[in-house]
């Protein structure tokens, strides 16, 4: 069944990551390895069909292997790194009012509510009848025609498979609004909005509706990084993409990424990536250029992976 997802991803993916006519869905299909790459995700799961690909958060590493899917809850600043090619997955981005409807309609005839860790991230094998429907919402892709009147219906059928799948208390879990879960996924959005703002601890708790010990555990528990690490990882990102994609000195990006101190910002910048922002951008730069120099079967940005 793997294999039949597989072609079809490789069919409609033209690069590293494609977004598709049918919404929420995203593809990628990659060949060769490519150095590791830092990402914001979005809430989605990640239906991998072949490859294998490691994933970091904070402290935390992990492998997902094919057959395996991969639920991020919350937005999440990631270093994506592919283990075996080829790689293959389907990507779903995940509607919350479209997941609460659909657990509405569980309410009374499907299992009870258990109890799930407020984790940003978690993996479990694909069932097949999961494998059966992302292969044909993939497979709308064939014919465009049927993308309107069945892609909604598809989606909605892989939402109530994954509820009752071993992901389902965890989904439960984060799509209830004043959960802690729910709250945590609030502010991990807010911070990522605010990220180059100057933000102390007691204006996050704030967002978060919990003291600053209560926030600072559940943070850390579904994160693996406080608050204030997850402002500064994605300040860097941020910084890292401005150094690498604009014409802009490394003072101009610290301060148009909210540092006050160019000396802080090369410091932190260099415990992160291992080199000064200048050096680090001009490595990834030459990268580019030695990978373009090599034939590729796809040649995507790698935006999103």
């Amino acid at each position: 069944m793997l294999d039949r997802l597989a072609h079809a991803i490789e069919r409609h993916c033209p690069g590293l990551w494609s977004q598709t006519a049918v919404p929420k869905l995203s593809l990628v299909s990659l060949d060769e390895l490519v150095d590791p790459i830092e990402v914001t995700y979005e809430p989605m799961i990640c239906f991998i069909a072949d490859g294998a690909k490691r994933t970091a958060v904070g402290e935390r590493s992990w492998i997902t292997p094919p057959g395996e899917m991969a639920l991020f809850t919350l937005d999440l600043p990631v270093v994506a790194a592919f283990e075996k090619v080829p790689y293959r997955a389907a990507v779903m981005r995940i509607d919350n009012e479209v997941l609460s409807a659909v657990q509405l309609e569980l309410a009374e005839s499907g299992p009870p509510q258990s109890p799930a860790a407020a984790v940003a991230a978690v993996t479990a094998p694909m069932p097949p009848e999961i494998v059966d429907a992302v292969t044909r919402w993939v497979q709308l892709l064939d014919s465009p025609e049927d993308i309107g009147p069945l892609a909604s219906r598809v989606e909605t059928e892989i939402l109530y498979r994954l509820l009752r799948s071993p992901l389902g208390p965890v989904l439960r879990h984060w799509s209830l609004a004043d959960s802690t879960a729910g709250r945590i996924r609030t502010t991990a959005r807010w911070i990522r909005d605010h990220c180059t703002e100057p933000l102390g601890i007691d204006e996050i708790s704030e967002v978060a509706r919990m003291s600053p010990a209560t926030l600072h555990r559940h943070f850390k528990a579904a994160t693996g990084m406080s608050p204030l690490r997850f402002q500064k990882h994605l300040r860097l990102q941020e910084a890292r993409r401005l150094l690498f994609t604009r014409d802009m000195t490394a003072a101009q990006v610290a301060q148009e990424v909210g540092y006050v101190s160019a000396t802080q910002f090369n410091r932190e910048y260099r415990r992160a990536y291992g080199l000064p922002p200048g050096q680090d951008a001009a490595q990834l730069r030459t990268r580019l250029v030695e990978a373009r120099e090599v034939p590729v079967l796809h040649d995507g940005s790698g935006a999103k992976p």
